[in-house]
């Protein structure tokens, strides 16, 4: 006798006939998972965008060769002026630490930045859907400004990144109070932010601090736990290397100060303006702005924000569009009215923050109903953004072209010290020390400006003991400790060599 099982299996297959076998399916993602994988594109376009546009080979900048000497086997560390954080030699210890190929550092800068949008634009989820967070992640990821310094070693964009998720993150432990990933979302968030720049930090947070201590209904003592724990864990080792190196917390933050040229009220609107045409540093900022139509996308900003408010308002979600646009006024505040000079890189955060309100509403445009007003809203945007695009690559391709053939003559400073026997252990000084001494695999040292650390004195002793040049630009004097040293010429620049140390003054 069959059991019962069998038995029904072989009554079905007596009434019905043979079982044929179930058709193929096709695989359909839900909207989570197309979102998921609309912003693993977007990441993984920019992560690209950056190793085709901007050359991996470029050679590292000043302030680069700054951070990356510090953990760099390459070469001494450089000094470490009072407004910088470690946060940057941290970020690329686990390259530079034992590799001095600018090639594998800004391929692993490159990658890391695209990792991080990703993580930044999933910290809005449930905030805004995840087509307004893609349009956003794209809008920010195209600019030049986002292209160029994403495989930086530089700290502007991982506060920009560290903003925007933050923001993100605090919105949604606002809406949902057990929510603990957004918790601690936020608290790495702003330990990001304050690792790479500390008073960036505070100003990108200003106004989640300010909500959550005045305005009863946001008072959420877990969430400014989160954040001020963040925030301080990240400074801490700012704070504390003030008071070890640099005379306390007071005394660091006046010479930050003062090397920045003093803050308080003065309006850099215009400088950062005449930056945004290429230059990596407009200081003095002189110069003629750049043509409107490289610079339009930057006063369209202003109306688009306010666009983005009237819209938020009518749908009744305020709150999502409100928040990120105070945050990036407040950490574009002290870039726009309180500095002498300007740099397009320092505005990373606002444009960020600015990235979703702005993305929010170009969708809303986009999927407005109208069987005339939305193809033609449709191609107008299409059109203007195509036209952004193309002005942003063509001031990228210019910024990269101009910065690699300075880093090049760097490097080619660099390599005529060594054929004049100015090789490691030893001391450059003058003109550009810092990068090219970098290259040479030497010290250096500046008796005057911002990154002053020694003194003339102090110079004639190493160069007692240790290979030692002075840079000086083609026009300029050389400065009086080296008036009697050997005159040479190299890659464009009047280079004054130390007498040879004898073999007894070597240490």
């Amino acid at each position: 006798m069959r059991d019962g099982p069998q038995a029904t299996d072989s009554a079905s297959a007596t009434s019905t006939g043979p079982r044929r076998p179930d058709p193929p399916t096709a695989v359909r993602l839900t909207p989570r998972s197309r979102g998921e994988v609309a912003l693993a594109v977007v990441a993984g376009a920019f992560t690209l965008a950056q190793l085709l546009l901007v050359r991996p080979g470029m050679g590292l900048g000043w302030d680069e060769s700054v951070y990356v000497s510090q953990v760099s086997s390459h070469g001494p560390a450089a000094f470490f002026s009072a407004p910088r954080a470690r946060g940057v030699p941290l970020l690329v210890a686990p390259v530079a630490a034992w590799s001095s190929s600018t090639v594998l550092l800004r391929i692993y800068l490159a990658v890391l930045s695209g990792l991080g949008l990703l993580l930044a634009l999933r910290a809005w989820r449930g905030v805004f859907p995840a087509r307004v967070l893609a349009t956003a992640g794209a809008l920010f990821a195209t600019l030049w400004v986002t292209l160029f310094y994403g495989p930086q070693a530089m700290p502007n964009y991982w506060v920009a990144t560290g903003a925007l998720a933050g923001t993100g993150c605090f919105l949604r432990a606002q809406a949902h109070r057990s929510d603990r990933a957004a918790l601690w979302g936020v608290c790495l968030s702003a330990a990001l932010m304050a690792l790479m720049r500390p008073t960036d930090a505070v100003w990108a947070a200003l106004p989640l601090l300010v909500v959550l201590v005045c305005v009863r209904r946001w008072r959420h003592p877990a969430l400014l736990g989160a954040l001020v724990g963040g925030l301080v864990a990240g400074a801490a080792e700012w704070v504390i290397e003030a008071y070890v190196s640099y005379g306390g917390l007071a005394h660091r933050l006046s010479e930050a100060s003062r090397i920045q040229g003093g803050l308080g009220w003065n309006i850099a609107v215009g400088d950062q303006l005449r930056a945004l045409g290429g230059r990596t540093l407009c200081r003095p900022c002189t110069s003629a702005a750049p043509p409107v139509l490289e610079t339009l996308w930057w006063y369209a900003l202003p109306l688009l924000a306010v666009l983005a408010v009237v819209v938020a308002i009518r749908a009744r979600r305020s709150v999502a569009t409100l928040v990120p646009l105070a945050c990036a006024a407040s950490a574009a505040f002290p870039y726009l009215f309180m500095i002498g000079y300007a740099a397009p890189r320092f505005l990373l955060p606002a444009y960020a923050l600015l990235a979703v309100p702005v993305a929010d509403l170009l969708v809303h445009l986009v999927r407005a109903p109208g069987r005339i007003r939305r193809p033609l809203t449709v191609t107008l945007l299409t059109l203007a953004l195509v036209g952004h695009l193309a002005a942003q690559l063509v001031v990228l391709k210019d910024t990269v072209r101009r910065t690699t053939a300075a880093h090049r003559e760097w490097a080619s400073v660099a390599a005529g010290l060594h054929r004049l026997g100015v090789r490691p252990p030893c001391l450059v000084t003058g003109v550009n020390d810092v990068p090219i001494a970098y290259y040479a695999g030497c010290s250096s040292a500046a008796t005057v400006g911002h990154d002053a650390n020694t003194t003339s004195s102090g110079i004639r002793r190493t160069a007692r003991r240790l290979p030692t040049a002075t840079l000086v630009a083609p026009g300029a004097g050389p400065p009086g400790y080296a008036r009697a040293w050997t005159e040479h010429r190299v890659a464009g620049l009047r280079v004054y060599r130390a007498p040879t140390p004898s073999a007894g003054g070597r240490q």
